[in-house]
């Protein structure tokens, strides 16, 4: 059973780290890009980049929620439920803070990028999404410590 579970911290571990990443790139760089470009720059460019997350990104999002629910079940040590939990709480509010404020920012600028617009309150979108950036990179970060914690725990 150790060698599942860990399988499964590893998985989840590899999808956590994909988000992270990408949460941290643009906490660290798209923000303050996006800050100093062009409102029509930043509808078009930051909606072709939401375009190609929004497909791509919830494989890996969806594998590291998976596996920490799998890892909270299978984890044979309160140590390892405990970690797996935590990474789960963390993926799930996540979640719910890209559910709530992220995707509809994107939605807005992928169809502004796909009609070739900008609107009017383009700004002040990025300025909302740019808000939330680093709250996401932080909960990705204490998901992939419970993780983590999965692993050292067997």
């Amino acid at each position: 059973m150790n060698t599942v579970v860990i399988t499964i911290a590893v998985v989840g571990i590899l999808g956590a780290a994909i988000i992270y990443g990408t949460d941290l790139f643009c906490a660290l760089v798209v923000r303050p890009a996006a800050s100093d470009a062009a409102d029509a720059s930043v509808a078009d460019l930051i909606g072709r980049i939401h375009e190609y997350g929004d497909r791509r990104l919830p494989v890996p999002g969806v594998a590291s929620v998976i596996a920490a629910v799998v890892a909270v079940a299978l984890g044979d040590s309160a140590p390892a439920r405990i970690g797996a939990a935590t990474a789960l709480l963390a993926l799930l509010a996540w979640l719910a803070v890209y559910l709530r404020i992220s995707a509809p920012i994107n939605t807005r600028l992928r169809a502004a990028a796909a009609g070739h617009t900008v609107p009017v309150d383009t700004r002040e979108l990025q300025q909302r999404w740019d808000r939330v950036i680093w709250l996401r990179a932080a909960l990705q970060t204490i998901a992939l410590g419970g993780l983590l914690a999965v692993i050292v725990a067997h």
